[in-house]
């Protein structure tokens, strides 16, 4: 969870029919409603988007070696002549996305699940293909055709769709459409294999062998069935979170399609090492995991150090972290207590954020302090979009810094809430300021790595600082052995995370 800050919404001035224009990648002409120097005004627009939404991540060394292998791919691109920006986000999230313009994107997310410089730069060329074939130049002139507009897609959701709120609070506001989201959205089955070729020529040309493109995604393949593994394992449904496969479809058919653009150079000669050395000890000492801007996890406790504030779970519950809020749910899962910051423009007082977010049907608040902060409960009614009443409770506590807080009480039915009502409560009253031995404890995991030893995976999350029941499991992940892989040799660089 980090403090909302308002998205800026992009307008596009553009010709509803379009400008014949010349495909730098394919030779063809194209009706295009964005020139180049358009593209370039509105990639540097959205990659301001970006970077608030994100944010970048605060390594300059890790930065620079990502920009540098960028540099060269793109160097050897169809539009050599751009001025292309790359950049690590500060996300979790596996994901790599491109802007027009040329503007490229990896996160620290994606980085810890590769195993080498070449599939890298296999993420990197397959983004570099979709600036070069001008893909966000179509996808802005197929929706102004259509009269959607490019800037439709919504990256966010305005506030979580549990406890009866949808659609009846004022934070929507505060998380609105983000510039980059009409760009990178539901490329066409063609653009995406036509990037993949694209990539495929880039690696081939700076001396990389294109099948590491096939190895990025049987990486990510392996991270999602892990996914799916740990769900089930828990008897939850298998997540479908944002990844780079989900943005990027990996079907059979796309796979295949890679093999074969691999294959046109598997007889060229001279392709230079993998780099897994040189990838290695770029990414050490890289954060894994959620960072301090975002808040930490740790078992039944969640520390977000930047904000001052720590929370803990009722026995059996469990912590979500997402970029919107903290949410603290029941080990049926059919109630949660949503925490979240308020933007200030809601209200200076509990009252008014009361009033001004739910605009209650009736009601009443409470007066009270949690852990000696003033807080104030509310429990009544309010009406949705379609004219429906619906209950609610929640709280508004103000934290330090004088940053209001919402708590909230959400639950499927009134049956869940009311079994779920103590722990709501217990989850309530854990919210606090953190202590000086909570921000001493409070530190990001690390990716670094060690000789792999003789006794494997099973000594390595021995010593491992992920959770003990998913750890060896976890490492083999990392280390591109979920699943069936062969396992390193004794002595081998591998990758854990400390």
């Amino acid at each position: 969870m980090r403090p909302i800050r308002p998205l800026l919404m992009a307008a596009l001035l553009l010709s509803a029919c379009g400008t014949p224009m010349v495909n730098p990648a394919t030779g063809r002409t194209e009706r295009l409603v964005m020139d180049e120097a358009t593209e370039i005004k509105e990639g540097a627009n959205s990659h301001e988007e970006v970077l608030k939404e994100y944010g970048v991540y605060a390594d300059p060394r890790l930065q620079a070696y990502v920009d540098g292998l960028g540099q060269k791919l793109a160097a050897q691109s169809h539009r050599a002549t751009l001025k292309w920006t790359f950049t690590v986000l500060d996300s979790p999230e596996i994901n790599a996305f491109a802007l027009p313009g040329g503007y490229v994107y990896v996160t620290r997310g994606i980085m810890a699940y590769l195993e080498s410089e070449a599939e890298l730069a296999g993420v990197m060329g397959h983004e570099i293909g979709h600036v070069t074939a001008r893909h966000g130049a179509q996808r802005a002139t197929r929706e102004k055709t259509a009269g959607i507009g490019v800037m439709a897609a919504t990256v966010l959701g305005a506030v979580l769709e549990v406890g009866g709120l949808s659609g009846a609070t004022n934070l929507a506001s505060q998380v609105s459409q983000t510039a980059a989201a009409g760009f990178i959205a539901s490329y066409s089955r063609d653009q995406e294999s036509q990037a993949d070729e694209l990539g495929a020529e880039y690696l081939s040309r700076n001396r990389y062998d294109p099948q590491n493109m096939v190895d990025v995604i049987r990486v990510l393949k392996n991270q999602e069935q892990f996914a799916i593994d740990a769900a089930k394992a828990e008897g939850k449904q298998a997540p479908s979170g944002s990844n780079w496969l989900a943005s990027h479809p990996a079907n059979d058919k796309r796979l295949a399609g890679i093999k074969a653009f691999a294959a046109r150079y598997k007889g060229q000669e001279g392709y230079a090492d993998d780099g897994r050395a040189r990838y290695l000890q770029a990414i050490a000492g890289m954060t894994f995991g959620e960072s301090a801007e975002q808040g930490f996890v740790r078992g039944r406790d969640f520390f977000h150090e930047p904000l001052g504030i720590a929370l803990t779970a009722p026995q059996g519950w469990k912590i979500q972290n997402s970029a919107e809020a903290v949410v603290l749910v029941n080990g049926a899962g059919d109630a949660a207590l949503v925490v979240r910051p308020v933007p200030a423009k809601a209200g200076n007082t509990h009252e008014e954020v009361i009033r001004n977010v739910l605009q209650p049907v009736d009601g009443r608040t409470e007066r009270r302090t949690i852990h000696g902060m003033p807080a104030t409960h509310f429990n009544g009614t309010i009406r949705n979009e379609q004219g429906q009443t619906r209950p609610v409770a929640l709280t508004v506590v103000t934290g330090p810094g004088e940053r209001n807080y919402w708590l909230q009480y959400a639950a499927k039915n009134a049956d869940a809430r009311k079994r779920a009502d103590a722990g709501l409560k217990e989850a309530e009253s854990s919210f606090r300021l953190m202590s000086p031995a909570e921000r001493a404890a409070a530190r990001p995991l690390k990716v670094q790595t060690v000789p792999y030893p003789r006794g494997g995976f099973t000594e390595l999350a021995k010593s491992s600082a992920l959770p003990p029941a998913k750890a060896e499991a976890e490492l083999k992940l990392l280390n591109g052995v979920y699943g069936g892989g062969a396992e390193p040799k004794p002595g081998q660089m591998v990758k854990v995370v400390n």
